[in-house]
């Protein structure tokens, strides 16, 4: 992957982590505390500055109740297509669906959770 090309697959996994940090109602600052990994830190991968360690996406992602490998894929760790790997829970499959805003991603999750509710 050349450099321009990299720096753009840092930008989306930014990207990605600040819509699921907003989707799960997080400040930087809570994901921080839940993730161990200082709140400036998280900012600078928000905005494509730092390529995170798998300790932190492994992190971020269970904060965030989300799939690891659902973080891997966006990093660019593991392939899109790779079959082998689909989401583990009906919650990550909304959370990963490139299709659906940050809108329609939280109406869909409050949906799912409200008939879900006390069955777990």
């Amino acid at each position: 992957m050349t450099g321009d090309a990299w720096q753009k697959q840092k930008e989306a996994l930014g990207g990605f982590i600040r819509a699921q940090r907003n989707l799960a109602s997080l400040s930087l600052r809570q994901l921080s505390e839940m993730t161990d990994v200082s709140n400036a830190y998280l900012s600078q991968i928000e905005r494509g500055l730092h390529e995170p360690s798998i300790r932190v996406l492994r992190s971020v992602a269970e904060a965030l109740g989300i799939a690891p490998e659902t973080l891997l894929e966006q990093a660019g760790l593991l392939d899109e297509d790779d079959d082998a790997v689909p989401p583990t829970s009906t919650e990550d499959a909304i959370k990963a669906d490139p299709i659906l805003t940050d809108d329609e991603k939280a109406a869909l999750l409050s949906v799912y959770r409200s008939y879900t509710a006390g069955r777990k």
